[in-house]
């Protein structure tokens, strides 16, 4: 096999596992029922679909440039989305807003 067509192979492979995931954290943002859940899936979303999709980016790219530039791009937000994620569920708990439990929280699956 060509190099050229193992590397569009495996780049959208990738930018389709991206998709994924970002389709994945959308329907949870619209189907969870709380705060934290749905903020657990905006952080799916936003760190591993994100991420699956620059990688694919890198393999697409023209020139080593273009791919630092990715990897750089990709290290920040491996290191600020968790870390942003944990600030806003913090800042939630600190304002008063608590997760559902127990009968709460089946009594929101059923509708």
């Amino acid at each position: 096999m060509d190099l050229d067509l193992i590397k569009d192979i495996l780049s959208w492979i990738l930018f389709a596992a991206g998709g994924i995931a970002v389709v994945a954290g959308a329907v949870g943002l619209v189907r969870f029922p709380d705060f934290y859940t749905r903020l657990h899936g905006a952080g799916v979303t936003d760190t591993a679909g994100a991420e699956l999709i620059l990688f694919a980016m890198m393999l697409q790219a023209p020139n080593w440039l273009v791919v630092m530039k990715l990897v750089f791009i990709s290290f920040f937000l491996f290191l600020t989305s968790p870390v942003a994620t944990h600030a806003v569920a913090h800042a939630a708990w600190v304002g008063g807003v608590r997760p559902m439990l127990g009968k709460d929280l089946k009594r929101a699956g059923d509708e």
